[in-house]
């Protein structure tokens, strides 16, 4: 009788005998990989840290504490306002991963936790709030992982096709100054941000072509909404991107074009999610001081005004979302406590 006979793997000109690839395509797979990568982010980290610090050298910090101190109250309580109905604008994101995952929480309790968890990711990264203070929240609800991770996942999406919409639209709009001798071309503008404003058009083009059939890729599927949600995915997500820019502005007290002040915004968060710093900590205050600051508007107002930005669109929301996410581990704890006395006597 013959036995059966295991094939032995193909071997080609990019893998050994055992398979893997060699080369530079086998980098990945080495011992060494995962050090060497977070070295060079912990370079790069570190030479961003000295460049901001060495702007920062160059301020005039007590002009900067003036100029705070000179912002008047109704453009603070009015720049809250808008900042507090971007956050609204932005817990909405979840009700389309709740439409597209059919997940039974109410809309008010799905809108508390992504306005909970937003704060979180603005200020500590998408880990510990898109994450770690998401997943915690709607677990504690009985929400499986799949369907978190898709809820997860449709916010992000939702989040950037307004975003890249606005590029689009802000391409032809406003054309950026030159900054330490570097200058875009008009046409070069122009081209780049009508190329990223056609993405979300054939997002919804997608979404319309599959009417509600996820995409299939390399054996992994996306959900795909149906183009009416789609449409709506990119309306409310650049509402929520215009009200930052409007929260910036009103700061500003209308001394520089809103499309400035939008852009700023827009160039600031990609800005500090290349970079990886928390919060954008730094590198708004340096894209804002590059774009805004002019002969008749100093670099310390505008300081000024990106530091009042921050407190009132990230650290304020992130204390009273500390507060929210406390009060909520309370409340569960409380309630767990009886349960398990309860379940203990059952067993005696």
């Amino acid at each position: 009788m013959m036995g059966s006979s295991t094939p032995a793997p193909t071997l080609t000109a990019d893998t050994d005998d055992t398979g893997a690839p060699q080369g530079w395509r086998g980098w990945p797979q080495q011992p060494w990989w995962p050090w060497a990568t977070r070295g060079l982010a912990a370079v790069f980290f570190a030479v961003v840290a000295w460049l901001i610090f060495q702007q920062a050298r160059t301020v005039d910090w007590p002009a900067v504490l003036q100029a705070l101190r000179d912002l008047p109250a109704t453009a603070l309580v009015a720049a809250g306002g808008l900042a507090l109905l971007s956050h609204f604008a932005y817990g909405t994101f979840d009700w389309v991963g709740r439409h597209c995952s059919g997940h039974r929480l109410t809309r008010p309790t799905t809108l508390g936790i992504a306005m909970t968890s937003y704060p979180f990711t603005l200020n500590l990264g998408s880990l510990i709030g898109g994450v770690g203070v998401r997943y915690r929240l709607y677990a504690r609800r009985g929400v499986d992982p799949g369907t978190i991770g898709q809820v997860v996942g449709t916010s992000i999406v939702t989040n950037w096709v307004g975003y890249l919409l606005l590029a689009g639209v802000l391409a032809w709009l406003w054309q950026p100054p030159a900054v330490a001798g570097w200058a875009v071309t008009s046409w070069q503008w122009r081209l780049g941000g009508t190329v990223l404003g056609c993405l979300p058009v054939a997002y919804v083009v997608l979404c319309a072509l599959r009417s509600g059939r996820a995409l299939t890729l390399r054996g992994h599927e996306f959900p795909l909404p149906r183009w009416p949600v789609a449409l709506w995915q990119v309306a409310v997500s650049a509402g929520n991107w215009m009200l930052m820019g409007a929260a910036l502005w009103t700061v500003l007290q209308g001394q520089v074009s809103y499309s400035a002040a939008l852009a700023t915004v827009l160039l600031g968060a990609v800005a500090g999610l290349v970079l990886r710093v928390p919060a954008g900590l730094g590198v708004l205050e340096a894209v804002g001081v590059a774009l805004l600051a002019t002969q008749a508007l100093g670099q310390e107002e505008v300081l000024a005004a990106l530091l009042a930005y921050r407190a009132l669109y990230y650290f304020g929301p992130l204390v009273l979302a500390a507060v929210a996410f406390g009060v909520a581990e309370l409340r569960w704890r409380q309630q767990a406590a009886p349960d398990a006395e309860s379940t203990t006597d059952q067993k005696i």
